[in-house]
């Protein structure tokens, strides 16, 4: 079997993705239920919420809707093909191909395209600013560096039921796909 069956029940091959069977709404609910740092947190966090607060972190920034949508997404790959901490993602080459070529496509039939240069390096400095917080907070890590300014409050005091972080995620994609 080269293939998923996703929530949606399609199925999906993830090292030969077909662009019509991404679906946003298997994007936010797998995301919804995966843990960050491959479940090694104090609590339950998922790569959902995660990626709802880089989109918030996006708009309070006032950066395009593509920025925001480029945040909500950047993680889209996951829903597919499982998340891998980027300590190990660097020496699986393969994976960050098949994963990349994944997320361009994702990036494709959301945005019509995939990020500009510019575009990624905001996403990936949003990105960054928000794991910074995640590891002090989920795994008790300092950090070096001045603590970056965020425009939004994150919240890692309760877990949050995947079913709210799977709905934040689609409001946020259905009000920036409509402006």
């Amino acid at each position: 079997m080269g293939y998923i069956t996703t929530y949606t029940g399609k199925h999906f091959d993830p090292l030969v993705p077909d662009m019509e069977a991404i679906d946003i709404h298997d994007i936010a609910h797998a995301l919804s239920l995966t843990c960050r740092g491959n479940g090694h947190v104090k609590q339950f966090f998922s790569v959902g919420q995660h990626c709802v607060y880089c989109a918030l972190e996006a708009e309070a920034r006032g950066y395009s809707k593509r920025v925001v949508l480029g945040c909500l997404l950047h993680d889209a790959g996951e829903a597919y093909m499982s998340d891998v901490p980027r300590p190990f993602k660097v020496m699986l080459h393969e994976y960050v191909q098949a994963e990349d070529k994944l997320i361009d496509l994702i990036y494709t039939k959301f945005l019509g395209s995939t990020l500009s240069e510019e575009e990624k390096k905001l996403v990936s400095e949003i990105d960054d600013d928000i794991l910074y917080f995640d590891m002090i907070e989920l795994l008790n890590v300092p950090q070096n560096g001045p603590e970056p300014k965020l425009g939004i409050q994150l919240n890692y005091d309760e877990v949050q039921p995947f079913e709210k972080i799977e709905q934040a995620y689609i409001d946020i994609f259905e009000k920036y796909m409509h402006l």
